[in-house]
C-alpha cells in the first residue's frame, strides 16, 4: 500500500493522499517530526487534517501516519494537580524536556508512569463486572480515587490483586483476556455514559454575594459570562477556582493570554482549600492552551477538559468547569473552517456553531453514574465569553444564551465605576431561582427569597432614580427617593461589591450574604421610618450605618459576629430617631 504523503499545506490545516479507509476524527503522525493532527474531512483517497501544532517548515512530500484511533485522554490517579496543554499532556514534563517553548512533535503521557499507587481491590475473581463498576481505590487526594471498569468494557474477573502500580500496569484481567489497568483512554469528542439524568436541586455556592444572592447557579447547570475587555472574567473565573463548593475544579485556559496563566500557575500552588485544609491544586486540573499555542490546538482544549470532568463526575464527585474562554474556542472555529473554504455563517463563524456549542453544554448537569456502588455526581460549566466591543448582539454571546441556564452579564460601565464584580443585575438573570430558593431557605434563612427580592427591587429603583438625578440633580427628587438612590448605592458597595484581592472578602458563605443583604435593607427600612416621621432627608447621618456595614464585609471570620452586634446597635439607633445631624 502506498504511503500517504502531504499534498497542500494551508497554515494549521494539511491535505494528505493516498489515504483510503481513513475515518473522521482519526489522529494521525504528520511530517518528519510527527507532527499531532486530526482528520476533519475525507474526500475520495484525500485526508483533510487540522495539526495541533506549528506546522512551520512542513513541507510538501513529508509522510503522514495514521493510527487508527481518535484524540484521546488517559484518565486515571494522578490528574489532580496537573497542568495540561490542549492535548492533554503535561507541561511541566515538555518543560523539562524541551525547555520554556514546546519543540513541534513533543510527546509526554497524561500520567507520571514513574509515579506508584497503592491500589486496595474490591472485585473478587469471578465477580462479573461492567462499565463504571469499580474494582477497588487508591487514596488520592483527601480522599478515595475509584478505579473503574472503562465505560465499554464488560466480562468476568479473572485475576485481580491489590498492590503498588503504576497507571498504565495491569492489575488484573478479565476471562476474555482484556487487561484490567489503574487507568483507561476515553475519546475527548465522545460524551460519557450516564445511568440517567438528576434534577438539579442544590446551589453551588460560588463564595461570590452577587452571584449566590441574585443569580445562583444549580449543581449541574451551565452559566455564560459574557463581558467586554476589562469587565473581569478572568478574575471571576479564577475566584470561581479558588473559592466554589466544588470537590473538583477543571480550568480550561483557552486561549488566554501567558501572563495571565503564568500569574494563575504562580498564585494556586500557594492557595488553601479552607475545606480541607489542604493546597487548592491537590483539587484541580488545568487545562493551558494560551494565545501563542497553536490554534487547532485550542478547538481540541475544551473537550480535554469535559473528558477530565464527566470523568471525576463519574466518581460521585461535585464537578465545576470553567472555561474562559468560549469566544477564542469560537474562533478557532472560524480560522479552521476559513482554511476549509466551508460556507461562513454569520460574522464568519461556522454555521453549526450554535449546534457545536449546545452539544458542548449538553454534556454537563447531575447524573448517577453507571456501575456499583451507586454515585451521584454533578458537572456545572461556567463559561466566559468575551464578545467584540462588548456586543452581546454577537453569535457567540447568542448562541451561549440559548443553552445557558444562567447569565451572569458584565457590564463595562460598572466595572469603570469600581464595581466589582461588574454584574449587570438588570441584564443578568438565572433560570435555577425556583429550585435553589429551597435549598437556601432551609440551609441558610427562612427568609432568604425575601430579602433578594426586596434587594432586587431597590437596586432597580435605584437605577432608574440614577438616570433621574442625572437630569435634574439629586436634590430635586422626593426625600423617600432621595434615600432610595443613597441606599441603592450602599447596596452595590457593600453587599454586591467583592475584592478578590481582599483575603477576608475573596469569598462569602451564604450566611455571611444573608447577614449582609439582611442588615442593608434594615438599614434603608429604619430610614424609612425616620422619614415617615415627618424629619426631612437631610436629618438623616448614614454614615456611621455604612461605617458599620462596611466594617461587617471587611471583618475576618472571628471578628464578624461582634462587627454584626455593633451594626445592628447603629440600626436601632437610627430607628429610635437618634440619628441627629451630625
Amino acid at each position: 500500500m502506498t504511503e500517504a504523503r502531504i499534498r497542500r499545506v494551508t497554515g494549521a490545516l494539511v491535505e494528505a493522499a493516498p489515504a483510503p479507509g481513513v475515518a473522521l476524527a482519526e489522529l494521525a503522525r504528520v511530517g518528519h517530526l510527527g507532527l499531532v493532527a486530526e482528520v476533519i474531512r475525507v474526500a475520495g483517497d484525500r485526508a483533510t487534517l487540522q495539526v495541533y501544532e506549528d506546522t512551520t517548515g512542513l513541507a510538501v512530500g513529508e509522510p503522514v501516519a495514521f493510527t487508527g484511533d481518535a484524540l484521546t485522554i488517559r484518565l486515571g490517579p494522578g490528574l489532580l494537580g496537573s497542568i495540561l496543554d490542549g492535548l492533554g499532556r503535561p507541561l511541566p514534563a515538555l518543560a523539562a524536556a524541551s525547555g520554556e517553548f514546546m519543540r513541534p512533535g513533543s510527546s509526554s503521557p497524561t500520567l507520571d508512569p514513574a509515579r506508584r499507587w497503592r491500589f486496595e481491590a474490591r472485585a473478587r475473581e469471578g465477580e462479573a463486572v461492567a462499565g463504571g463498576d469499580a474494582l477497588g481505590a487508591v487514596e488520592e487526594g483527601a480522599g478515595s480515587h475509584l478505579i473503574l471498569v472503562p465505560p465499554d468494557v464488560a466480562g468476568t474477573v479473572a485475576e485481580i490483586e491489590s498492590g503498588d502500580y503504576g497507571p498504565e500496569d495491569p492489575i488484573g484481567r478479565l476471562s476474555d483476556g482484556t487487561p484490567l489497568l489503574l487507568s483507561h483512554a476515553w475519546p475527548v469528542r465522545i460524551p460519557r455514559p450516564v445511568a440517567r439524568r438528576l434534577p438539579e436541586d442544590r446551589p453551588m455556592v460560588t463564595g461570590q454575594r452577587v452571584f449566590d444572592l441574585l443569580f445562583p447557579v444549580a449543581e449541574g447547570g451551565s452559566v455564560a459570562v459574557p463581558g467586554g475587555f476589562g469587565t473581569g472574567k478572568t478574575i471571576i473565573e479564577q475566584s470561581l477556582a479558588k473559592f466554589a463548593d466544588a470537590d473538583i475544579v477543571v480550568y480550561v485556559g483557552c486561549g488566554e493570554r501567558g501572563n495571565e496563566m503564568a500569574e494563575v500557575l504562580a498564585e494556586f500552588p500557594h492557595l488553601v482549600d479552607e475545606r480541607t485544609g489542604r493546597a487548592a491544586m491537590a483539587r484541580t486540573v488545568m487545562v493551558v492552551n494560551t494565545s501563542n499555542m497553536p490554534v487547532a490546538a485550542r478547538e481540541a482544549s475544551v473537550y480535554v477538559g469535559m473528558t477530565i470532568a464527566e470523568y471525576f463526575r463519574d466518581q460521585g464527585r461535585r464537578v465545576a468547569l470553567l472555561a474562559d474562554s468560549l469566544s477564542r474556542w469560537a474562533e478557532a472555529l472560524r480560522e479552521i473552517s476559513s482554511r476549509l473554504q466551508d460556507m461562513p455563517g454569520e460574522e464568519g463563524y461556522p454555521t453549526d456553531l450554535a449546534s457545536r456549542l449546545g452539544r458542548f453544554c449538553e454534556r454537563v448537569g447531575r447524573a448517577e453514574a453507571v456501575g456499583r456502588p451507586a454515585r451521584e455526581g454533578a458537572l456545572t460549566l461556567i463559561g466566559a465569553i468575551s464578545p467584540p466591543g462588548g456586543d452581546f448582539s454577537e453569535p457567540v454571546t447568542q448562541a451561549a444564551l440559548r443553552v445557558s441556564g444562567a447569565v451572569w452579564a458584565l457590564d463595562p460601565s460598572l466595572a469603570h465605576q469600581r464595581q466589582f464584580p461588574a454584574v449587570d443585575w438588570e441584564t443578568s438573570y438565572s433560570l435555577y431561582l425556583d429550585r435553589t430558593d429551597r435549598w437556601f431557605s432551609r440551609e441558610v434563612a427562612e427568609d432568604w427569597v425575601g430579602i433578594r427580592q426586596a434587594v432586587v427591587d431597590l437596586l432597580q429603583r435605584g437605577r432608574e432614580l440614577q438616570e433621574i438625578a442625572a437630569l435634574v440633580g439629586p436634590e430635586a427628587l422626593q426625600d423617600e427617593d432621595r434615600l432610595r438612590l443613597e441606599m441603592a448605592g450602599l447596596l452595590r458597595e457593600a453587599v454586591l461589591g467583592q475584592s478578590a484581592f481582599d483575603p477576608r472578602d475573596a469569598a462569602s458563605a451564604p450566611e455571611k450574604t444573608h447577614r449582609l443583604a439582611s442588615l442593608g435593607m434594615g438599614l434603608h427600612r429604619a430610614a424609612e421610618r425616620v422619614l415617615e416621621s415627618g424629619r426631612p432627608f437631610e436629618s438623616l447621618n448614614l454614615g456611621p450605618a455604612r461605617r458599620a456595614l462596611l466594617e461587617v464585609r471587611d471583618a475576618s471570620a472571628e471578628e464578624r459576629e461582634t462587627r454584626i452586634r455593633a451594626a445592628e446597635e447603629v440600626l436601632r439607633g437610627i430607628g429610635e430617631g437618634e440619628s441627629g445631624n451630625g
